[in-house]
């Protein structure tokens, strides 16, 4: 299985997870929170909301036109800070470190 579809699946897991914990929102954030410069959107975002409103979006954009993929990159210890006192963090978590493992190879 290809990188691309191997990303699909999992950003679909990780949407799944977050809606199974309910950490999935139906109202999006501002557009002032959404264009924040800080990584993770730190300053304006919370960790569940920087998934579902900025990651899980724009590594699906790239996937579904086949643009290129970051390189190396690991979302996974900031997850876990951020996320260690939260209900569903070790089933985001898994789903996480499986992305990371993808843009290792």
């Amino acid at each position: 299985m290809d990188r691309y579809r191997q990303c699909q699946q999992l950003l679909a897991q990780l949407e799944a997870v977050m809606q199974a914990h309910d950490l999935w929102e139906t109202t999006p954030p501002s557009r002032a929170a959404l264009q924040s410069t800080e990584p993770f959107a730190i300053d304006t975002l919370s960790c569940t909301q920087w998934l579902q409103w900025i990651f899980i979006p724009k590594m699906g954009q790239l996937v579904q036109a086949q643009l290129p993929l970051p390189a190396a990159f690991s979302i996974s210890p900031y997850i876990e800070e951020a996320m260690k006192m939260q209900a569903g963090c070790d089933s985001v978590l898994a789903v996480t470190r499986e992305i990371d493992q993808l843009f290792e190879q």
